[in-house]
């Protein structure tokens, strides 16, 4: 029952965190590391991953409209050219996420995913938001709209994108709209692409990873998974909304705020339970000579 509870709470958290700018594995992992959940470490680690699918599909419902490439209009001879050209687009932005996925997924899963690097990619993202909002104050957008948007922008896009599929605390919304900002993307523009590059690349990396792991469920753990999803679905239909409202009328310095906070606090926290737990084996050991 207590793995159930925490899978719940692991979707609220994905649900929140996906799309905001404050990276969803990093919170993931941190809320593992303080509230662990009991199951095999391979289970978990295709669990952090494959829950963003329930996240993903809130994008799918919501967007549908807008990402369907399809049209029942004969007179248009039922394709929508703007949506395939988006697409396009997204695919040359995912490029070289998916190539660094495929071959080092495994090395990156090793060496990155720990509460140190989610900290200071937390801490160092937000200290960049600040400056591309203190920059892009003085600027005006050049490119409002998903038809303005050049293949070479997606590209760029997708290059900060691979920040975030290598260190977790990045924030694959973060980066994204981080490097859309700088090369003067609007916020509306910046987000609804950073949804739809969302798509492809978490279905994408779900499938690598439920391959990897071989479909081999074992006890309740596919319960787990599915509670986990449908959660994250659920949350994400109303933050979705709720980004896109905020960034109307308000820049993103709010998240940079809270990406730094937080990224002390966690820096803080495990230096003190490190301190904490090396006394303790101290006194254990002077009580045992």
């Amino acid at each position: 029952m207590t793995v159930i509870l925490q899978a719940i709470f692991l979707g609220i958290v994905e649900g929140i965190t996906e799309w905001l700018p404050v990276s969803s594995t990093g919170h993931m992992i941190l809320v593992n590391e303080i509230w662990p959940m009991h199951v095999n470490k391979d289970f978990m680690n295709m669990f952090l991953v494959v829950i963003q699918l329930g996240a993903i599909l809130a994008v799918v419902i919501t967007f549908w409209n807008d990402i369907w490439p399809f049209s029942a209009d004969k007179s248009k001879k039922y394709i929508r050219k703007d949506v395939w050209s988006m697409w396009f687009r997204v695919i040359v932005a995912c490029i070289p996420s998916v190539i660094v996925g495929l071959k080092w997924d495994d090395v990156i899963e090793e060496h990155f995913y720990n509460y140190k690097v989610v900290a200071i990619m937390l801490i160092l993202i937000g200290i960049l938001f600040f400056i591309a909002e203190y920059r892009n104050k003085h600027l005006k957008p050049t490119t409002n709209s998903l038809d303005e948007l050049t293949y070479k922008q997606a590209l760029i896009i997708g290059l900060f994108q691979l920040v975030a599929a290598v260190f977790p605390g990045t924030s694959r919304s973060g980066s994204t709209i981080l490097g859309a900002l700088v090369i003067g993307v609007n916020r509306k523009t910046a987000a609804q692409f950073t949804f739809f590059m969302a798509i492809p690349v978490m279905f994408g990396a779900s499938l690598l990873k439920l391959l990897k792991y071989g479909f081999n469920f074992e006890g309740n753990e596919l319960v787990v998974l599915l509670v986990g999803m449908i959660v994250a679905f659920v949350v994400s239909l109303f933050i979705i909304k709720m980004l896109m409202n905020y960034i109307k009328k308000h820049d993103f310095k709010v998240f940079g705020y809270y990406r730094i906070v937080l990224g002390v606090v966690v820096l803080l926290y495990f230096f003190f339970n490190y301190i904490f737990i090396h006394k303790k084996e101290e006194l254990t050991l002077l009580q045992n000579t």
